[in-house]
């Protein structure tokens, strides 16, 4: 479990360098997604299962207005990937400032704080979040539909704002 937990850990430092040394918006939105997913596997090794599933697919809406938005807006036509040389420039320096900065504070981890709450329990028969299920939809419900529509009018909103006066979405800003 210690090993997941690494790599998962791993995967989302990773993900904040890329999102981070990327000026584009297309690959920085990639990026997004993977430190979503990094960090919901987090979650899940704690034993926040519902939680990170939740949390997974809100954020994956949130990111489909954020990227329409900038990808309209954006008219590269050849974006910097991540083997460009200024991206990876940027890749090297934040990577050995997260380096430094861990070495830093790398006598105070420890592998027993990474036990999922789920291995401490011998006789729980549920998750730790599976009571919060029926609570979230019995009074959260309005709040969960009203969330959804309000992100399914922004990215209306937005895909209106951005189409022009019939050009299309790639137009000089």
């Amino acid at each position: 479990m210690t090993y997941i937990m690494s790599l998962f850990l791993l995967g989302l430092v990773l993900g904040l360098v890329a999102v981070a040394s990327n000026p584009s918006p297309y690959f920085a939105a990639l990026g997004l997604v993977v430190v979503a997913g990094m960090g919901c596997g987090v979650l899940v090794n704690h034993g926040g299962s519902f939680l990170s599933l939740v949390l997974f697919l809100i954020y994956l809406g949130g990111m489909l207005v954020v990227f329409a938005y900038s990808a309209a807006l954006a008219a590269e036509p050849y974006p910097e990937s991540w083997g460009s040389r200024p991206v990876a420039v940027y890749m090297i320096i934040y990577m050995v400032g997260v380096g430094v900065i861990s070495s830093k504070f790398w006598g105070g981890w420890f592998e027993s704080s990474w036990v999922p709450g789920d291995e401490l329990a011998e006789l729980s028969v549920f998750r730790g979040d599976v009571g919060g299920v029926g609570l979230m939809y019995s009074t959260g419900g309005g709040m969960l539909i009203i969330s959804a529509w309000v992100l399914l009018l922004t990215l209306l909103v937005v895909l209106e704002l951005t189409r022009g006066l019939g050009r299309g979405t790639l137009r000089a800003v």
